[in-house]
């Protein structure tokens, strides 16, 4: 069945498994050492955010689902930071402290959208048992409430127990839960009886102990052949620029194509996936439509730099457009929601990229529409060209406007070089979305006087500008559309 986003708002997951702190030190690099040959990066800034098992659920948490998080921490500085990212996100959270453990932290240097270098603080061992106790008394307590339970394996210790994971399994079934599992290294022995596995191919070829070597029907062969050796219902395999595989009952096999997307960094997408797959079944999705869902999230989150989150938003955005990807493969990831709009631009601006924003109807896109959007992309690197949405037009322009939907004009001006993003804005002028995007410059006909230019003020507060572009004569979408309507009435 398929579902909406929006459904997300009545669902409660939770998860289990390693917890860890991501942190980013930005900056630049502009010269060599003298010490050694390695890159000197000058910091400009450092950021935290949930890592592990804590980005499932802060994913979980933008996706508007109620999530509770368990897991060990450290007794150190660092579980203070993840209690304090965890309290923002809203994640109502079971860290168990652990003192004979540091809180798992990678720290990874970023300089001009490049990582180059990463270090881990971490002991991986077996829980005691008596935090293993306290992880069970914390979970039977977990389970009366959620509709989906999430096991996220990344090898540091918690899972190590085949018995522990077995009796975890075991409790979830009890409650007639679906139970998914993120794995980790090749022996699933104790994942056994699980709902779903979600590995990527390197995951599953070592589960295999082969490799397989790009080769598909292999892959499906492999797919069913663990699913019933670990008496699974269901598992997806995550391939990359390949899209997914979903293995399912009656030897079943579904490809899911990927959808055309600009990748930056591949950091965190397993955790989106599995967190967009819980979701989605926790509102009631089946089994097919919920890997389709998490295919789509997948694809959003690797067009972004660092490990972040899915946003309801932009999924429920990108779910709308989904019918138009047959139709337009490379301009519908340009396609995004106000508030994913907002982030991208930061990441922009961060890099030190000039951010340009324009605005418009551009129904029955023209010449003069194509030369605007290219001379305002040649003032910096990136162009956002807010569209209004149908509603909008019709206000502005009567109704028999707009001529094409705001999915068609959307798509069309994605399809265009110079577009970077195209947002959708529902008010009478672009004003809040100026505001929420603080683009550099801010781009507009030689038609306007500057004076007349929403958002102005607004832009020029914080350092930036607004530039007028020469507009290209004898263009006009009601002109054309009178002309178009005259010819009918000829014939």
């Amino acid at each position: 069945m398929p579902i909406s986003p929006a459904d997300f708002d009545r669902t409660n997951i939770l998860v289990v498994g390693d917890v860890m702190l991501d942190r980013y030190v930005w900056g630049k690099v502009g010269r060599i050492s003298p010490e050694a040959p390695v890159p000197v990066v000058k910091v400009e800034r450092i950021s935290e955010t949930l890592g592990g098992a804590g980005n499932v659920a802060n994913n979980l948490a933008a996706l508007g689902c109620t999530v509770t998080l368990i897991g060990l921490c450290g007794r150190d500085e660092r579980a203070a930071s993840l209690r304090q990212l965890l309290a923002q996100k809203a994640v109502h959270h079971n860290l168990i402290e652990d003192p004979s453990r540091p809180t798992i932290t990678k720290t990874r240097i970023m300089a001009e959208k490049q990582q180059v270098l990463r270090l881990d603080e971490e002991r991986a061992h077996m829980p005691s048992a008596q935090l293993v106790q306290q992880l069970r008394d914390r979970l039977s307590k977990a389970l009366k409430q959620c509709q989906v339970v999430i096991l996220s394996d990344y090898g540091k210790g918690l899972f190590a127990s085949h018995e522990l994971v077995q009796e975890v399994i075991g409790m979830v079934r009890l409650q007639r839960l679906p139970i998914l599992v993120d794995p980790k290294g090749g022996q699933w022995d104790r994942y056994q009886h699980a709902t779903c596995i979600t590995p990527n191919t390197a995951e599953l070829e070592a589960a295999a102990g082969m490799a397989l070597d790009g080769d598909e029907a292999l892959l499906v062969a492999e797919a069913r052949n663990i699913r019933q050796r670990y008496d699974l219902e269901w598992l997806l395999v995550t391939r990359s620029a390949q899209g997914m595989c979903l293995a399912g009952p009656h030897n079943a096999v579904t490809p899911i194509p990927a959808q055309a997307r600009e990748v930056y960094d591949v950091s965190g997408a397993g955790d989106t996936v599995i967190a967009t797959l819980a979701a989605a079944l926790a509102a009631g999705a089946d089994f097919g439509d919920a890997a389709r869902t998490a295919n789509t999230a997948a694809g959003i989150v690797v067009s972004k730099l660092g490990t972040q989150p899915i946003l309801q938003s932009e999924l429920a955005t990108a779910l709308r457009f989904s019918d138009l990807e047959h139709q337009y493969p490379y301009s519908v990831a340009k396609m995004i929601a106000r508030d994913a709009a907002a982030g991208k631009v930061q990441e922009w601006k961060t890099a030190g990229e000039c951010v340009v924003f324009t605005n418009g109807c551009f129904d029955l896109l023209h010449p003069g529409h194509i030369s605007l959007l290219y001379q305002a992309r040649a003032l910096g690197h990136r162009l956002v060209v807010g569209l209004n949405t149908d509603a909008s037009v019709r206000r502005l322009k009567g109704s028999g406007r707009p001529i094409l939907s705001e999915q068609d004009r959307a798509a069309l001006l994605s399809a265009l070089a110079c577009v970077d993003l195209v947002v959708h804005f529902d008010e009478d002028t672009p004003l809040a979305l100026i505001k929420a995007l603080q683009p550099d410059i801010l781009v507009k006909g030689s038609d306007y006087k500057p004076e007349e230019v929403v958002g102005k003020a607004e832009v020029e507060s914080y350092g930036g500008a607004v530039k007028l572009v020469t507009l290209v004569d004898g263009y006009s979408t009601t002109d054309l559309a009178r002309k178009v309507i005259s010819g009918s009435k000829e014939e």
